[in-house]
């Protein structure tokens, strides 16, 4: 009940102004740099430690301009006027390059040692590439997530046994014509093997790859990655994505 209060909270959050709560990082203690949000009234507590959530952009966002980052995901949704109860990291990674695990748990281990971050409440999304990318980073390192959302990506089969400790919701769209629907079947079914409470597979039987990113706009996505907590049972909302306005 104490989980499904604070989701609805969620909801009625004031909304915070185009991103006037976004800056940029490209700290040395960081593989990548990165935008970060921090809630409006982060400052109001400092004994207060906030849920953590990362973003993992697709192909077409890598580079070495951070305002290409603002296109879809997480950080598009700050601009939109969204407010999150969560400090969020977006980090960019270069051109023709993939997103390492060690990478962005340094990455991540940057935010943690400058602000005021729930270690128990870290999790991680990611579309495209950065699907591959979230299910690669919470396949070598569950212990730090408590949640991971990956969308129309895929991942390493070596990892099933331990991304199943941890919640995990995948989708896919069945037409996906840059990465093929059967590579989120494989991992779903590698992490079933192991254990297929913690998981949620979405499938999309018209949606193609694009249209993944509606995923960020939808309530479901937050409501799963702030609604779990390391130690806590594993929580999914009750995704009625026939119902979702896009």
């Amino acid at each position: 009940m104490k989980k499904r209060l604070f989701i609805y909270v969620l909801g009625l959050l004031p909304f915070v102004g185009f991103g006037q709560n976004l800056y940029t990082n490209s700290s040395s203690q960081s593989p990548y740099p990165y935008w970060i949000y921090l809630p409006d009234n982060y400052n109001a507590d400092s004994g207060y430690n906030w849920p953590l959530m990362v973003f993992l952009h697709g192909r077409s966002l890598s580079g070495t301009d951070l305002n290409l980052v603002k296109r879809y995901g997480l950080i598009a949704e700050v601009r939109k006027g969204r407010s999150f109860p969560a400090v969020i990291v977006a980090p960019q990674v270069r051109k023709g390059q993939y997103w390492k695990p060690d990478s962005v748990v340094k990455c991540i281990q940057s935010v943690i040692a400058s602000n005021s971050i729930d270690t128990n409440r870290i999790s991680i999304t990611g579309m495209s590439l950065g699907g591959y990318g979230t299910l690669h980073t919470a396949g070598k390192f569950p212990n730090m997530f408590c949640a991971a959302a990956a969308f129309c990506g895929g991942g390493k089969t070596v990892d099933g046994c331990r991304l199943s400790t941890i919640p995990v919701w995948i989708a896919h769209g069945k037409r996906d014509e840059a990465v093929p629907f059967r590579e989120s079947v494989v991992m779903a079914n590698a992490i079933r093997e192991c254990n297929d409470q913690n998981l949620r597979f979405t499938e999309f039987g018209q949606l193609n790859h694009g249209a993944l990113e509606r995923m960020f706009r939808t309530e479901e996505l937050y409501e799963f990655l702030l609604g779990n907590s390391k130690g806590s049972a594993t929580f999914f909302p009750d995704f009625q994505l026939n119902t979702i306005q896009y």
